[in-house]
């Protein structure tokens, strides 16, 4: 039986584990897909602003 509970418990702990990885990777692409609209945002700004200049 404390084998069991062991075996449990340790299953307990990777799961929170690839779950909190998981959480971390969602994370990491929410940033890369908010700097990508800030840079397109950015690109527009300059393009609009070269095209009043020429």
């Amino acid at each position: 039986m404390p084998d069991l509970f062991h075996e449990l418990v340790n299953d307990r702990i990777h799961t929170l584990h690839r779950e909190a990885e998981e959480q971390r990777l969602v994370l990491r692409v929410s940033r890369v897909q908010r700097a990508r609209r800030e840079v397109k945002r950015a690109n527009d700004r300059l393009r609009a602003a070269l095209s009043r200049q020429f």
